[in-house]
């Protein structure tokens, strides 16, 4: 695995970014310090493999920092892109051996690992974890199934607003902020990651993100520090409502 260790000083969990939605969030402080003792960090730079297809994973992590991409090559070589991996969110799954997608980062991206075996006994003995994982899975599930109605029956301007949305609410909360306010974050995905990532064209992301710049939908400088005044304006123009449900 490529891979290089993190010039930081060692996180201790009670300071983690992410500790109130991580697989740990409901841990109690014994149950961190065990965690502790298992887990290490690794640091991948933009465009670095952190595992690809069919090796084996001898760690499970949380991301940290940073987003990676889940891809799946295809027979005829052509690789689609099938998932984003944010902050506190899950890789790798207890009692399978071997990976199922290409994982890449596609930002520098920092990882919290747990070498496997002591982290799957540890899900033998601690509700909280077993627990935390499964409402994760029960979670990813749902954004998959939403994502098969996003790429299958929305428009391309409905698509932009849903990934913008997507990124924007994980940022806000994050960081413990109210959705009702301005939200402000630097977008993670070129515009030629958008278009893979939604099927879409790099000239139609571009003409639909000025769109909405143009119309307020969204305030953007430079390429990349998108600012969204009003989120419910957002989740209309990506045919949600503000709780994240689909419109009919």
């Amino acid at each position: 695995m490529a891979h290089h260790d993190l010039n930081v000083v060692h996180q201790q969990c009670g300071d983690c970014p992410i500790r109130h939605r991580a697989v740990c969030a409901r841990c109690e402080s014994d149950e961190l310090q065990r965690l502790e003792e298992i887990k290490y960090y690794r640091s991948f730079q933009a465009g670095q493999t952190v595992i690809w297809s069919g090796d084996r994973m001898d760690f499970v992590a949380s991301v940290v920092t940073g987003i990676a991409t889940l891809t799946q090559t295809m027979e005829d070589g052509r690789r689609q892109m099938v998932g984003l991996l944010l902050p506190s969110d899950f890789v790798g799954r207890p009692g399978r051996d071997k990976a199922a997608y290409d994982v890449t980062a596609t930002t520098d991206l920092v990882m919290c690992c747990f070498r496997k075996k002591p982290f799957e006994e540890m899900m033998g003995s601690t509700p909280h974890i077993a627990q935390r994982l499964l409402e994760m899975t029960l979670d990813e599930l749902d954004a998959a199934r939403e994502w098969m109605l996003l790429l299958g029956r929305k428009t391309a301007r409905e698509k932009i607003a849903s990934l913008l949305a997507i990124i924007a609410r994980r940022d806000a909360s994050l960081k413990l902020k109210s959705q009702k306010s301005a939200l402000v974050f630097d977008l993670p995905l070129t515009r030629e990651e958008m278009a893979d990532y939604l099927g879409l064209t790099l000239e139609t992301v571009s003409r639909q993100i000025s769109a909405l710049k143009r119309e307020g939908v969204i305030e953007l400088q430079g390429k990349r520090h998108v600012t969204i005044p009003n989120l419910d304006r957002l989740m209309e123009e990506a045919g949600d409502d503000s709780d994240g449900g689909f419109l009919n």
